[in-house]
């Protein structure tokens, strides 16, 4: 499975780019926030490979909460590959996350292929969807996914812990320490 991919662009369109990766020519399909992104001729991209009977797809994402966003959309059931690339080129992770969080179906309903049965369904299935906002890095900090549940697990809500966290870093036990500090305020 190909994770991965590094090579100078032959071709770039908003919605696919291709990529010459030593002689050998992909076409990878991107967002039109990563299509943004991608400001020189060289470019790296995470990749998540959708192999079907007919096709052999690559999707390609600057940022890890883009790849995470998409890979999650996709395990829903009724929605495919097109459909999640859709809601990746209308939100960012962190507004998505905050339309999950607000399960604002409306908001949703604006993504292209997304009617208000598909939202509904989106936003129940995604009730716990999470992106660290911080990942300045390119990776998820799984200690602010474990604060987040051990503060659930206390009782709090999520929307009010999120709040509370937004903007910590650390460890596990410091950001809980943290999200305990505000919540007590809330």
């Amino acid at each position: 499975m190909i994770v991965g991919i590094e090579g100078t662009i032959e071709k770039k369109e908003p919605t696919f780019i291709h990529l010459n990766v030593n002689g050998i020519i992909y076409e990878v399909n991107v967002s039109l926030n990563t299509s943004h992104a991608i400001t020189k001729n060289r470019v790296k991209l995470l990749v998540t490979q959708i192999i079907r009977e007919d096709a052999n797809l690559l999707f390609g994402f600057m940022e890890i909460n883009e790849k995470k966003m998409f890979d999650t959309l996709i395990k829903i059931n009724g929605v495919g590959p097109k459909v999640a690339m859709a809601t990746c080129s209308t939100f960012v992770p962190a507004t998505f996350s905050q339309v999950v969080a607000d399960k604002d179906v409306t908001l949703l309903k604006r993504v292209p292929g997304i009617g208000p049965k598909a939202a509904s369904r989106i936003l129940v299935e995604l009730a716990d969807f999470i992106v660290d906002i911080n990942a300045e890095d390119g990776t998820v900090n799984s200690g602010m996914s474990d604060a987040i549940l051990a503060l659930e697990s206390l009782g709090f809500k999520k929307e009010h812990i999120q709040k509370a966290l937004s903007g910590a870093t650390g460890d596990v036990s410091t950001l809980v320490k943290h999200g305990l500090k505000k919540l007590q305020r809330l």
